[in-house]
């Protein structure tokens, strides 16, 4: 059968051109001013003032025309008072008192900046979606019998997939092969592979490193986590930080105040200084304008939290939004779900204690009868008797919600589960099973007490280390749980949490969460479960664990940490402390120069040269302190 052909995911976005061939005309205005000062300055060359007047207004209509434009279409707006109106009034005001070098100059050099910043701007863009749109085109699907290269979108729901050795896995889905060794740096920001054995989930951006995969596909194409991913970066871009916000708000009320202030500085003298000379002042104003436009702020400080997002995205956190970078900076009480943020979430057998009955005949009995269940427990002690229980017949098997199991193996009447349920069947056994601190199933066999099995869940490897950080960062932490208080107290005890809660429902998660906010305090809370979706919801920023999280909660959070690492809560407030501190670098910079400067020209020192110089430096020094985040590591 003929393969389908490959189709793009997306009709193909032309390349953004930030080339020399692309600005030919500020090139050409910047190669006549030179020759220009070269003639005028180096030769002293007295040119005519018509001609120059001329030469110089070519220059300055290939540099600012589009800066013109833009002022005369904002002004027919209304809208007055911003960086392209300033810009043209300064210049054209320059050209008036018959500095037309000057006046070219201000416009050439910043429109150069402008230059820079919008290749900056794009090159953050293009790394934030070159680092996560790793979709492959095409997929390699079986069906009757033979292969097909088809579009992943076309791939249903249930159908068998190939992956070769160095080929991305194109959608979510189970590991049918009995082992496969996976890249999941792209999702995790981790370069270890990661083995997964058949039966586990593999997702959509994993690289196969080794060996023919075959995956059973559990997700549409555009319901893969990778899909999700794109959409929350996409949608993150558009999200506007506190500081940004602050910043736009401030422009529109910086630029009319400095109008009017240069306005003043060219009038005003006039009742004050005896020998008032209007160019002189005139000239004053102009540099007072060129100086005081906002663009180094307006600019560089976006591309601070594309910077940010970016450099959160490559150690696998995703921030949904620029302003998450700013309060994660805030947070000081962390409050965290015990099983699958702390802990593993796969719950393996401890110990096996039995009484009156043989170790081994004990945990064939109770998986016998656990296989029916398909709780997480049941599922730990059938995986521990290793498919020893499959000789022993069941039946009349009853579950009893709450409590546990039922049923009839071989020719014996057998419960298993909690204590409740022994004491539901008046069941004695030894009071030193109550002080048991791991979970625990307890068995008996025609009423009469059989032993018990100790089940726990394992805590991630990171985790103490985790809290510790945190703690190291004066930020209080909280755990709270489903799980039985006795278990939720050792794993606070080993992991040094500052408080914990166990035995809570999903109602009564949300009220604690509710009273620490109480505490006037930024609040994050990270979950995993479907059950930690509206505790999520209600906290000043929620953090879901990603790789193993329900799709409830990733929706609903804030964050979301790729690779489940409790470690990366820490990175996550390191990389919102990295982008606020270079933001507001880039603001302390810019607005000092920019006081120093104004200072200087309504006093007279300083030129437009200067004006122009320090305002176009003051905007790429900002751009690479911008740019430097990208570089950071957490």
């Amino acid at each position: 059968m003929k393969a389908a052909t490959s189709r793009p995911l997306s009709p193909k976005v032309n390349k953004e051109k930030t080339g020399w061939k692309t600005h030919w005309d500020l090139l050409l205005a910047l190669l006549i001013l030179v020759i220009l000062l070269t003639l005028e300055y180096g030769f002293n060359l007295d040119i005519p003032t018509i001609p120059l007047l001329a030469i110089n207004l070519i220059a300055y209509l290939l540099a600012g025309r589009k800066v013109l434009d833009l002022a005369w279409r904002k002004s027919k707006r209304g809208d007055f008072f911003n960086e392209f109106v300033l810009m043209s009034v300064a210049t054209i005001g320059a050209f008036i008192i018959g500095e037309y070098e000057e006046g070219v100059a201000v416009m050439v050099f910043y429109q150069i900046g402008e230059w820079f910043q919008d290749s900056a701007v794009k090159r953050a863009k293009r790394s934030i979606k070159a680092l996560l749109d790793i979709r492959p085109d095409e997929v390699i699907v079986l069906r009757n019998g033979k292969s097909q290269v088809i579009h992943p979108s076309e791939v249903e729901i249930g159908e068998k997939i190939q992956v070769k050795p160095g080929e991305k896995v194109a959608l979510d889905g189970d590991l049918i092969s009995e082992k496969a060794s996976f890249n999941t740096a792209a999702l995790t920001g981790e370069s270890k592979p990661d083995t997964k054995y058949k039966g586990e989930q593999v997702l959509a951006g994993m690289i196969n490193q080794n060996t023919l995969a075959e995956v059973k596909v559990t997700a549409l194409f555009r319901d893969s986590k990778l899909s999700k991913i794109l959409e929350m970066v996409q949608d993150a871009t558009a999200r506007k930080s506190q500081t940004q916000l602050f910043i736009s708000r401030f422009a529109k009320v910086y630029t009319p105040i400095v109008f009017f202030l240069a306005l003043a500085l060219c009038v005003t003298p006039i009742f004050f200084v005896d020998d008032y000379v209007f160019r002189e002042w005139f000239y004053r104003a102009l540099v007072f304008l060129v100086i005081s436009c906002p663009c180094a702020l307006v600019v560089s400080i976006p591309l601070g939290y594309f910077g940010g997002i970016g450099l959160a995205s490559r150690n696998g956190i995703l921030f949904k939004g620029g302003n998450y970078l700013d309060v994660m900076t805030q947070v000081k009480t962390v409050v965290m779900d015990k099983t699958g943020t702390l802990t593993k979430g796969v719950f393996k057998v401890q110990q096996v204690v039995p009484e009156g009955i043989e170790k081994e005949e004990l945990i064939k009995v109770a998986a016998a009868l656990e296989k029916n269940s398909t709780h997480p427990i049941a599922i730990a002690v059938t995986d521990y008797a290793d498919n020893k229980h499959q000789g022993l017949q069941t039946s009349n098997i009853e579950e009893i919600a709450g409590h546990g199991l039922k049923g009839i193996v071989g020719n014996k009447e057998v419960l298993a589960g909690n204590l409740k349920l022994l004491k539901k069947y008046d069941i004695a056994y030894p009071a030193e099973v109550e002080q048991i601190v791991d979970t625990i199933v307890v068995l008996s066999i025609d009423n009469k007490y059989a032993g018990y099995i100790t089940i726990a869940d394992e805590i991630k490897e990171d985790a103490y280390q985790a809290i510790k950080e945190m703690h190291r960062l004066n930020i209080k932490t909280v755990m709270l749980s489903g799980d039985k208080q006795t278990v939720v107290d050792q794993v606070a005890k080993v992991l040094g949490i500052d408080e914990a809660y166990g035995g809570l429902l999903p109602d009564e998660k949300v009220e604690k969460v509710e009273a620490l906010k109480k505490e006037g305090v930024k609040l994050a809370f990270v979950g995993d479960g479907v059950n930690d979706a509206p505790v999520i919801a209600l906290a000043d920023v929620g953090i879901a664990m990603g790789g193993l999280g329900s799709d409830a909660t990733i929706e609903t959070a804030d964050v979301v940490i790729q690779n489940d690492q409790p470690s990366k809560i820490v990175a996550a407030i390191k990389a919102g402390k990295i982008t606020k501190n270079i933001v507001w670098q880039n603001i302390i910079l810019a607005m000092t120069v920019k006081i120093i400067v104004l200072a200087l020209g309504a006093g007279g020192v300083a030129t437009l040269w200067e004006a122009v110089i320090a305002d176009v430096g003051v905007a790429l020094l900002a751009i690479l302190n911008a740019v430097r985040i990208q570089r950071k590591d957490l």
